[in-house]
């Protein structure tokens, strides 16, 4: 051994495996941190180049027994000087046997690594071979089938690979099944051969992809095949209603094909993956994942009842180009670490946003972005647990805490304000050259900002700093500056900005009546902005407006009724308007100003300006007069929400029968289909009344109907459980009743696993609670989820406050267990009914006996209990 190398092993032994300068720690160094650390992918993403991927995998018919599998791995290395890391999350016993550049070695699994020693490693091409038992972590296994969900680092869960982003890799993939078994996965079908009960898929290499997209599903589907636009699509289903699949088959082809179509004109590029595959999964985790060739989806999201609601044919439509989108944003260009995994979010949803429009010409589309956005991202901005859009990350096992409405709903809205200040033209002309340059690779948000920095005089770097790398959003306060005679003379708007921070963004200045409105654009870039409507106003801005007033500006002859800021913020108007909106919100004629008014109103009822049962009395009067189904269903939920968590027990019980003779009125008019089954949800789930309750059993019996009212099986499951909660006379017998209706296997699961849930015996429901801390028994995740909204029911909240301590002492388990939207859905679900000081208490308690706990994940309790503290608090003070 040289004597440079001796010295370098004597010193990293003598340091505990700290490597000196120069030298590199031995094959034996103390094992790597769980997970994927950033400087391990940085180190792996150096040195590797050319990756290929060739899997085999043998799965048996029975979920539990063992998934047995071979991978190797071909790529080229420019640094041999230390081990390697492979990425597997499993035991020494689920690793047969290792082959590096055909030769046998010895290796040993630590903190979730496979290490190949750095003798055995080549410059160059080097080949691994390794035979193991596939961890079940990832593989969502159920009685007749199982699919894959790699997202974000769940990959080595189930196979051992370098599970970080930015090492695209070249799969092939070998599927041994059930021979009554399909199987579909990225790339097409090269062969298939039946040997005796089995049947042995092989598919086509893909194109380079990050593991988190390398995708399969196998089991007992059914395929209905089409073409569009001369490309062949195929379309995996359970469903076993024949005619919900033929009711729903021609309209999912239709609208990825108008998808495809769009993204194709927009981007420049033809799509870039080898076929185009749907899978439709019950329960899905999520609404959709982007696989390449192969997206799943949840098959409730897009095989839709007889008569959906507006918001569902619109939320179809918008999730289908979401993950269509991806095929460019997100899989074509991948972004480097996930910190940026935003970026393939806010471009799949700023893009569906628009993609939707011409498949629904009858909607107001800039409503239906502001509903889409704005509120749920309100939602986040205004808790406790509020974070940026961009958040770093040290390590790929906490990656499934980044995401939630912030990266979802707040940055479209930054994207749309990033493209009005670039120019539609230019931004278009930038993502080209982003996509074009980084075809099959990876980049990162700055690589983009560089892109578009180039086309515009504004410094967009600031721009980024301010609203995609800080928290919160800006509180905007107007103030009316009138003359002695009662003329508005100006409105100054007073934008809080904590620590000398400011939000620079454009903004729509409504100002009208109920016979119509003026509006002046202005751009918000001073903590103080007065805004002239008349040319002989006296007094001096502080700040600037852009844009002028129409040239009769007759508005500013009178003070008028209201003055109200489109933007994004939260927005404290004078008390003239917020009298003014209480009163006759109803009379605004634009469906987008009528929309901001409300949100500016729900935001005045969390922040306690305005009492429960002022807005409850606004929404008797506003939802039979809104004629806008989109803002009709948005004050639909704000109604149950302000129904079951913010009115006080003594205002919820007088106003109860008004509400559901206002909804069953509703109901029974002549309108809409989509309308009645708006309106209809809400009654179903408000419902406590005697004769609402005797309503939903004759409707639930077929003793009762509505024109325009079709109830599907799931309408009736769902009354059902309904009507048990509620322990309705007869309750037994009705669940019995309505188990033996339900035909479709996974419903039926579904259903005796909710059904208990639901039972009036306190002793039940605690035994469904307490089985949650098996992760046996949370493997259906959506399932696990409208469990725990039943067992937290408001109903039932009073026993459910023995839920709370438990119930957050499994969320970091979720996390490791559970994908990547559970534990903010979990904690939403544990908190859903919960409105008292003593919840409030035991969730602060909680918080305070954990000092060290993960800041993000402390970050999603923080936001999903917001609704629990301000209802204590609005309670407390009405």
């Amino acid at each position: 051994m040289p004597a440079a190398s001796l010295r370098c092993l004597l010193l990293t032994a003598a340091l505990l495996g700290m490597s000196a300068p120069g030298c590199h720690p031995p094959d034996d160094a103390p094992p790597l941190a769980p997970g994927i650390p950033y400087d391990l992918a940085r180190d792996r993403a150096a040195r590797i180049a050319d990756l290929r991927y060739d899997v085999a995998l043998t799965i048996p018919e029975h979920p539990d027994e063992p998934v047995t599998g071979s991978l190797v791995a071909a790529f080229s290395l420019n640094d041999t000087s230390q081990a390697l890391a492979f990425d597997f999350r499993a035991g020494d016993d689920q690793v047969h046997a290792v082959t590096a550049n055909g030769e046998p070695i010895d290796v040993a699994v630590r903190n979730e690594h496979l290490m190949i020693p750095a003798a055995a490693l080549r410059l160059g091409a080097n080949r691994i071979a390794i035979d193991f038992t596939a961890g079940d972590g990832s593989l969502n296994r159920r009685e007749d089938y199982l699919y894959t969900l790699f997202v974000p680092d769940r990959a080595s869960y189930a196979l051992p690979v370098f599970d970080q982003p930015d090492l695209k890799a070249r799969f092939r993939l070998t599927l041994d099944v059930p021979a009554r078994w399909v199987a579909v996965a990225n790339a097409p079908e090269e062969a298939m051969e039946r040997r005796g009960p089995r049947r042995i898929y092989r598919f086509a290499e893909t194109r380079p992809l990050p593991t988190y997209l390398f995708a399969f599903a196998a089991g007992d589907f059914q395929i209905v095949r089409a073409e569009r636009d001369g490309r062949p699509m195929r379309l995996f289903h359970r469903e076993t209603d024949r005619a919900r699949v033929r009711r729903n088959t021609a309209a999912l082809f239709d609208l990825h094909a108008a998808a495809l179509r769009w993204l194709e004109a927009y981007t420049g590029i033809p799509y870039p993956f080898a076929k185009f595959d749907m899978v439709l999964i019950p329960s899905f985790q999520f609404g959709g994942m982007e696989h390449p060739g192969s997206i799943f989806y949840r098959a409730e999201s897009l095989f839709l009842d007889r008569t959906p609601t507006q918001n569902q044919a619109l939320g179809r439509a918008s999730l289908i180009a979401h993950e269509t989108a991806h095929m460019w944003f997100g899989n074509l260009v991948t972004m480097r670490w996930f910190d940026d995994v935003w970026m393939k979010e806010v471009f799949a949803n700023f893009m569906a946003a628009r993609i939707v429009n011409p498949s629904f010409p009858e909607i107001d589309h800039a409503l239906r972005f502001w509903l889409a956005h704005y509120p749920a991202a309100y939602d986040v901005e205004r808790t406790e647990g509020t974070h940026p859009i961009r958040q770093p990350l040290d390590n790929l096992n906490e990656a499934g805490s980044l995401y939630g409405a912030i990266i979802y709903q707040k940055a479209p809205i930054v994207m749309q304000q990033l493209e009005r200040i670039v120019g539609e033209d230019a931004f278009r002309n930038g993502i080209r050259a982003y996509l074009n340059t980084y075809v099959y690779g990876n980049a990162s948000w700055p690589d983009l900002i560089a892109f578009l920095d180039a086309r515009t005089e504004e410094d967009l770097t600031a721009w980024s700093r301010r609203w995609v790398e800080e928290a919160g959003r800006p509180v905007i306060r107007t103030e009316r500056v009138t003359a002695p005679d009662g003329r508005l003379l100006a409105v100054r708007l007073h934008q809080d900005a904590p620590d000398g921070r400011l939000w620079t963004q454009a903004l729509t200045l409504a100002l009208g009546d109920s016979s119509g409105q003026i509006t002046r654009t202005l751009r918000l870039h001073d903590r103080v902005t007065t805004v002239f409507l008349d040319s002989t106003a006296a007094g001096t801005a502080t700040g600037t407006a852009t844009g002028t007033a129409p040239a009769d500006s007759g508005a500013a002859a009178s003070s008028p009724a209201y003055v109200l800021p489109l933007g994004y913020g939260l927005m404290q108007p004078d008390s003239t308007t917020q009298a003014w909106l209480l009163e006759h919100l109803p009379t605004i004629p634009d469906n987008q100003t009528r929309a901001v008014a409300w949100l500016t109103l729900w935001d005045g009822l969390l922040e306690g300006r305005i009492a429960p049962g002022r807005m409850a009395m606004l929404l008797l009067r506003a939802l039979p007069a809104e004629p806008t189904e989109l803002l009709a269903q948005r004050m639909l939920g704000d109604l149950e929400t302000l129904y079951w968590r913010y009115l006080p027990p003594a205002t919820r019980t007088t106003l109860a029968l008004p509400v559901e003779e206002m909804l069953w009125r509703e109901i029974v008019r002549d309108g809409p289909a989509s309308r009645k089954a708006a309106f209809f949800a809400t009654f179903r789930d408000i419902a406590t009344g005697v004769d609402a309750m005797d309503r939903l059993y004759r409707l639930w019996d077929d003793l009762l109907s509505v024109d325009g009212l079709t109830l599907s099986e799931n309408d009736r499951t769902d009354l059902a459980l309904w009507m048990a909660l509620q322990a309705y006379p007869g309750w037994t017998g009705i669940l019995d009743a309505q188990a033996a209706r339900i035909t479709n296997p996974d419903r039926q699961a579904r259903f005796a696993f909710l059904r208990p849930a639901v039972d009036p015996d306190p002793a039940v429901r605690d035994s469904v609670f307490a089985s949650f801390a098996d992760p046996a028994h949370r493997r259906q995740e959506n399932w696990v989820l409208d469990a725990l909204r039943y067992l937290n029911h408001p109903l039932h909240a009073d026993h459910a406050v023995r839920y709370l301590r438990p119930g957050l002492s499994l969320v970091e388990a979720l996390q490791t267990t559970g994908t990547i939207f559970f534990p903010r859905r979990f904690l939403d679900a544990l908190f859903s009914g919960h409105t008292s000081p003593e919840a409030t208490a035991v969730i602060r308690q909680f918080l305070a006996d954990h000092p060290d706990y993960p800041p993000r994940l402390r970050g999603k309790i923080l936001q999903a209990a917001d609704p629990v503290f301000r209802a204590a608090r609005i309670r407390d003070e009405g």
